[in-house]
């Protein structure tokens, strides 16, 4: 059976607390355990509330903007986390001040698990939670921005299920799904940061052992397919000034059926010939686009194409006059 119990009484928390003290003071935690902490304790304690403008501590925090609608910013942290206002949160805290992220959520849990274990305590995991907005809907949830001690992914990858049919990407990310059980027993008002979850003892890592934190959770930027709002994406492609959040490139195949599309009357080339699902093809494979001088309005044309490749991930190579009547345009891997 699991069970999930808050933890009570630990009062108003300051710089340089002693969490693990006040957690083990306040409830009884056992072998097996999970011992999930609010982000905002966590960074009370290590004193990461200050009292600058908003928009200061949300430009220090921010990697990169992802979307921008009215007062709502949507970043990417310097952790890799994408939330909103970079998880600066000004509720549960003294008017006029803001509480950041923890610097190393990780090492945050890393070090909450070691204090408790210290002096024969017991062998708990422990994860640092966050509120968190979610792509497609509605409302919040909590997610582990920090874990020390757990197996944060459950992979199912090569496993199979009661039909007979073998798992291939199937992974339950039990971190988050941990944190938001806490956050059903706890409450967002009940001022209770923190909750035990048991009967998970498989999952917690021996004595040690702290794993690789949730830092596992956070998806690459290459492997990202929406790293943009849609108007940021659109956009960005228009100024070509990079290739951050485009996630990886396009196939050349799919590259040179896109040009297709968007330049009747051209003709589009890929050298080396690579297969439409060779994404492993050699990094000098290249796409070649020619347009005709007598296309109607070539300079959009040209403009469009440039414009889609970027955004697959694609750039130009270099500019080829191609003679008199051609105007020719060679396309690479923006990035590798």
């Amino acid at each position: 059976m699991i069970s999930c119990t808050p933890v009570t009484g630990l009062g108003e928390i300051g710089p340089g607390e002693d969490l693990a003290t006040l957690v083990a003071g306040s409830h009884e935690l056992r072998d097996g355990d999970v011992l999930v902490v609010t982000s905002k304790v966590v960074s009370k304690a290590e004193a990461r509330v200050v009292t600058e403008e908003k928009s200061v501590a949300l430009a220090a925090e921010t990697d990169r903007v992802v979307a921008r609608r009215g007062p709502t910013t949507i970043v990417r942290t310097r952790h890799g986390l994408v939330m909103a206002a970079a998880g600066i949160d000004a509720s549960n805290t003294t008017p006029g001040t803001l509480v950041l992220l923890p610097l190393d959520p990780d090492g945050s849990a890393r070090l909450l698990r070691e204090s408790l274990g210290r002096h024969g305590g017991p062998n708990v995991a422990v994860v640092v939670s966050d509120t968190s907005g979610r792509a497609w809907r509605t409302g919040q949830t909590d997610i582990a921005v920090g874990a020390a001690g757990l197996e944060v992914l459950d992979d199912h990858a090569g496993l199979g299920d009661g039909y007979g049919n073998t798992l291939s990407v199937t992974a339950p990310a039990v971190a988050d799904e941990i944190t938001a059980m806490a956050d059903l027993a706890t409450g967002k008002l009940s001022r209770s940061p923190a909750a035990v979850v048991r009967g998970l003892d498989h999952l917690v890592l021996p004595r040690g052992e702290h794993g690789p934190g949730a830092r596992v959770l956070v998806r690459p930027e290459e492997h990202d397919m929406f790293g943009y709002g849609a108007r940021e994406a659109v956009l960005h492609a228009l100024t070509r000034t990079g290739v951050r959040g485009f996630g990886a490139p396009a196939t050349a195949a799919e590259v040179a059926a896109c040009l297709t599309a968007l330049t009747p009357g051209a003709s589009v080339a890929v050298s080396p010939t690579s297969g439409p699902t060779d994404r492993d093809a050699p990094d000098e494979t290249t796409v070649t686009l020619t347009l005709p001088r007598t296309a109607t309005d070539p300079g959009v044309s040209l403009e469009r194409a440039l414009v889609a490749a970027y955004s697959l991930g694609w750039c130009q190579e270099q500019p080829d006059g191609g003679g008199t009547h051609d105007a020719r345009v060679r396309f690479v891997r923006a990035t590798p």
